[in-house]
This record gives C-alpha cells, structure tokens and sequence, in this order.
C-alpha cells in the first residue's frame, strides 16, 4: 500500500482540503488494495463530517448527519482498516467543515467516485470474500451519498424560504 504523501500527515484541515485530498489520493490509485483503503478514507471523513454538522450544523441538518456518521462508521466497519495508524487518518485532521453546501457538495463527489472505484474493484475480484466485501461498502458509500442528498435538498429548502437580502428594506 503506499504512503500518504508527507506534507499531509499530521497536517491538520478544513474539510473540503480533506475531501480534495481524498479524491486526489482516490484518483491516483491503481491497485484494489488502494482503492479499498480509499474507500475506508471516504467513509471515515463522511463520518466525521456528519459527526461535526450534527454536533454545530444547521437544525435542519442535524438529523440527517447523526445518521451520515452512523453510516459512515458502518461503512469503515464493512472493509478492511487500512493499517495507517493515527497520522495517516485524514479524517482525525478535520478541524472544521467551513460552508455545509459546498462540503456536503464536495463529499458527494468524492462518495460517488468511491462506488464507481468499488465497482471496478468488485468485478475483478478474485474471491467471493473480496467480492461481496466491496459490494457492502458499495451500499454504503451509496446510503452516504443519499444522507449527503437530502441534506443538500433541506438547504436548498432553507435557502427558498428565506426573505430576500433587501426585502426589510422597502422601496429606494
């Protein structure tokens, strides 16, 4: 398995910098075993993102991520921990989630791109263990994304129902 580059261990981020260094570390990955250890990776910040938005997000989004970080613990639980120790957990860096649209935006590019990686993985798979392994985290990188999609619809939801800026305001 190959190493993370060393400009981001123990570097702590935001989480779109951890989204983008997830789908670039994804993107570059070559062998099923890396690409399973991505996987890993993008569960483990969708859990952590989630875990922070339902602690400090919006109301409206407080639910939906309890059950994002639930599925994304359960989605680290279906594949094999990449043997990474502390440093190498991108998540354990999250230092914030910035703006909730663009992350949650950014997490389910990175999500999506973590099924279609899976898919690959699971079609070349040389045993039955390694195959159904990769369809679970399949699913759960899916249930990831549907909790990421319905928060994105209740911010939208938010963002339709609020006054416009200059409303308050009155005629000029």
């Amino acid at each position: 398995m190959r190493r993370l580059r060393a400009g981001w261990m123990g570097e702590r981020m935001e989480a779109m910098r951890l989204i983008e260094a997830s789908r670039h570390a994804l993107a570059r990955s070559k062998e099923a075993s890396d690409i399973v250890a991505e996987g890993w990776q993008s569960q483990a910040l969708a859990q952590a993102i989630g875990s922070r938005l339902a602690i400090a997000g919006p109301p409206e989004l407080r639910g939906e991520a309890l059950g994002l970080s639930e599925v994304g613990g359960r989605g680290c639980g279906v594949l094999d921990a990449p043997g990474l120790g502390t440093e190498g957990v991108r998540a354990a860096r999250l230092t914030g989630i910035g703006q909730a649209q663009e992350v949650l935006q950014g997490l389910d590019e990175l999500l999506g791109e973590v099924g279609i990686a899976l898919v690959g993985v699971a079609m070349g798979a040389h045993d039955e263990g390694a195959y159904w392994q990769c369809m679970e985290a399949i699913d759960a990188a899916d249930e990831s994304r549907d909790r990421v999609l319905e928060m994105l619809r209740r911010l939208a939801v938010r963002e339709q129902s609020l006054p416009e800026p200059d409303s308050a305001a009155g005629p000029s």
